[in-house]
């Protein structure tokens, strides 16, 4: 329904634009005296008016119907043809009527119609005219074609876009949880306390997980806060071997960002960045300067087998694709593996 009234709202634009044009074309001799005229004359005006509505008709004809019919079909050589015969019988039946116009209602010289090569001139010259109208219909009817179609290709981008996302949210929140249930679970033999106090840190988690990420975007703050929960639940199983640097900056910014934007980071330094048996570093940096909010992940790189496939290996494409998505201008996004050290650096302007 909204569609079809945005469609009839713009074609009675469009016929209003049309009709106003018109008016002022056929009424402007009305409001100029011909040259050396002192009185306007309804024969002075239909000596203007008629080609003029014969100009009108070419474009008319072109913009409705030659061009949707042959242009947009393909028949080129079809259209072309077809326009050079009707200019040719305008052009023939204009030398009438401007032979009668001077004969009868403004006579003028004989000579005007005494040379065929006169009046072959006048002929050239009304085809010509009437070729640069049809250009300028064909000109202009290819120009809304174009401009409709890139909105059609905007609006499927668009809904694609929005789709995409969908399904990458959707992903994302059972990987997380997917991957954090892991954790746990590991914990449990280990040390049952520990065990208890992640699940209370997960319903923490899961409460944001729940009410926040349906939102398109959230505070920058409670992102922060989130981010920081997980970093808790993930140091819970770390070993006395592994050294966790946190610097995420404490903002009271009315900025909003994206949800779970980061948690890729840190989740996949922690599943990366951390050995059993060797000494392993984790280091995790969130600030923001102006508008542009950075976070830094470094970590030891103990890269997993092709056996360990927990969590798929999706959440650093899920990442790269939402911030295609969301952010396709305003987002820098790097990682790299430096002396043995994985290096994750994104920026996110959220202006």
């Amino acid at each position: 329904m909204g569609k079809s009234d945005g469609n009839s709202k713009k074609r009675g634009i469009f016929i209003f634009i049309n009709l106003l044009a018109c008016i002022l074309v056929f009424t402007f001799p009305l409001l100029l005296n011909p040259r050396n005229e002192h009185i306007l004359s309804w024969a002075n005006y239909w000596g203007f008016a008629v080609p003029v509505l014969v100009y009108v008709a070419v474009f008319y004809l072109n913009f409705f119907f030659l061009i949707p019919k042959m242009v947009t079909n393909k028949k080129i050589a079809g259209y072309i043809v077809i326009n050079i015969v009707i200019l040719f019988v305008l052009a023939l039946l204009l030398q009438l009527w401007h032979k009668y116009y001077f004969s009868n209602l403004m006579p003028a010289p004989p000579e005007r119609f005494g040379s065929h090569g006169i009046v072959w001139q006048f002929a050239l010259r009304d085809m010509i005219v009437m070729a640069l109208v049809a250009s300028l219909a064909l000109g202009i009817r290819m120009t809304m074609a174009w401009t409709e179609a890139e909105g059609e290709k905007a609006k499927i981008e668009a809904f694609a876009s929005e789709t995409e996302l969908k399904n990458l949210k959707s992903q994302l929140n059972p990987h997380f949880l997917f991957n954090t249930l892991n954790n746990i679970y590991s914990l449990m033999p280990v040390d049952p306390e520990k065990a208890q106090e992640s699940i209370l840190e997960l319903s923490k988690i899961l409460r944001y997980v729940l009410y926040e990420d349906n939102q398109d975007s959230v505070p920058l703050n409670s992102e922060l806060a989130f981010t920081g929960n997980y970093i808790n639940l993930m140091k819970l199983r770390l070993t006395d071997k592994v050294k966790l640097t946190v610097d995420i900056e404490e903002t009271s910014s009315n900025l909003m960002i994206a949800p779970l934007i980061f948690i890729s980071l840190v989740e996949n330094a922690f599943k990366h960045g951390v050995s059993q048996d060797e000494p392993s570093f984790i280091d995790i940096s969130i600030r923001l300067a102006c508008s542009t909010v950075r976070c830094i992940v470094r970590n030891s790189n103990f890269p997993k087998s092709d056996n360990d496939r927990s969590g798929s290996g999706i959440g650093i494409g899920n990442l790269q694709k939402r911030l295609l998505l969301i952010y396709p201008h305003g987002h820098m996004y790097s990682h790299k593996v430096e002396n043995g050290v994985y290096i994750a650096d994104l920026s996110i302007n959220l202006n």
